[in-house]
């Protein structure tokens, strides 16, 4: 970054049980003028109650084991630290495990043979909210989408409510039996976003309820006669 530059600070939360890797990330990711690490600990009893006063954007996990801890470690550091980030480092090329992570709300996985930039570049991303993952996990994630869409006719084609992408898109997760809570995370938004968005959904719809939206904006199957 150049000299004088605008820049965005990142803080980040290191929970690594790997006493060497941990010292080396706070190393590496002291050196940015960009990133500011708040926390650096081995996990314990305490480190959610030292999570939720950090005020870290970004968490850096470093094993399976450690993430999925108990009742799902990432789904709690996500309750106390709602607008945290997390990043599973050192990880393998295990498809298992990535989608895992995925569905347990993980923002960046990066392989265990990532480099240093590789790592600040996965902090960076995952703090100015985007999502980070390896290229050899491309292609099923493009694939899983296909299948998704193919199975999922699009909302528009059997409404008149003239509803947008993203309000289709929540529509979905709702017939899914997802929470405001759980789209919210889900998409990287605040509740109260996903509330307004569901009240704009009722008035074009005309209805008052989620029951009576997916009733009246859900694809149904087309049938035979």
């Amino acid at each position: 970054m150049s000299q004088g530059a605008p820049y965005r600070l990142t803080h980040v939360f290191l929970l690594t049980e790997n006493r060497l890797l941990r010292e080396a990330l706070v190393r590496i990711l002291s050196k940015r003028v960009d990133v500011a690490v708040v926390g650096a600990v081995a996990f314990a009893p305490t480190v959610l109650d030292q999570l939720a006063t950090s005020q870290a954007e970004v968490v850096l996990l470093d094993s399976p084991g450690l993430a999925f801890h108990g009742p799902c470690l990432v789904a709690s550091i996500r309750r106390v630290l709602a607008p945290a980030n997390i990043v599973m480092i050192g990880m393998e090329r295990d498809e298992t495990t990535f989608f895992r992570a995925v569905r347990s709300g993980v923002m960046g996985y990066v392989l265990k043979d990532a480099s240093a930039m590789e790592i600040v570049h996965a902090v960076r991303a995952v703090g100015s909210g985007e999502a980070v993952c390896p290229s050899c996990f491309s292609r099923v994630i493009v694939q899983c989408a296909a299948q998704q869409l193919a199975s999922t006719p699009e909302v528009a084609a059997f409404h008149p409510q003239g509803l947008s992408r993203r309000e289709q898109q929540l529509v979905g997760l709702v017939g899914f039996g997802l929470t405001n809570k759980e789209i919210a995370a889900r998409l990287n938004l605040s509740e109260r976003t996903v509330k307004n968005h569901f009240q704009r959904i009722f008035r074009k719809a005309g209805v008052h309820d989620r029951m009576a939206m997916i009733e009246r904006c859900q694809p149904r199957e087309a049938t035979n006669i």
